[in-house]
């Protein structure tokens, strides 16, 4: 008795399907422990500097002067790196505290006294202002709270509800 030809196909395509899963197996694992575990331990390659980039050669090499980039640079006053937020001051000692933000970063609270930034210290606070300078020398930078009048939305924040 011949067999149907349906399940003589179904053989035939389950041994293939299981003969094609034996050689992708093999394949896979002859290329995993053949090749070479050398590249694999290989340690990381150091990272490559970057070199600083020179601002008058890149002016050169687009074309402008070197006198317009040094005169373009603005240089930072001392003043212009602090912000004075908030002001907590005795009434007539001088002592207390402020918040302050240095070079546009949120504002910290600092003690009269205390290094606010590399050689200056906290000096004084009076009313809506405070005063930075070296220890025990005159006063460098003088910050003042801006007015009431000139922010609105904090006036009418700061009213009660």
């Amino acid at each position: 008795m011949l067999p149907s030809t349906s399940a003589t196909w179904t053989v035939r395509g389950a041994s293939f399907a299981l003969w094609a899963l034996a050689a992708g197996s093999v394949v896979f694992w002859g290329l995993k422990l053949g090749g070479s575990s050398r590249a694999a331990n290989a340690p990381p390659l150091p990272a490559r500097a970057v070199a600083a980039a020179d601002p008058a050669a890149i002016e050169r090499l687009l074309g402008g002067s070197p006198a317009a980039l040094v005169a373009a640079a603005p240089v930072p006053t001392l003043a212009s790196r602090f912000h004075l937020v908030g002001v907590a001051a005795g009434a007539r000692s001088g002592l207390g505290a402020a918040i302050i933000a240095v070079d546009g970063k949120p504002g910290r609270p600092y003690r009269v006294g205390s290094v606010v930034d590399e050689g200056l210290v906290l000096q004084s606070v009076q009313g809506r202002q405070a005063t930075l300078g070296p220890v025990n020398g005159p006063a460098a930078v003088t910050l003042e709270l801006p007015s009431a009048a000139a922010n609105p939305g904090q006036a009418a924040s700061a009213a009660p509800r």
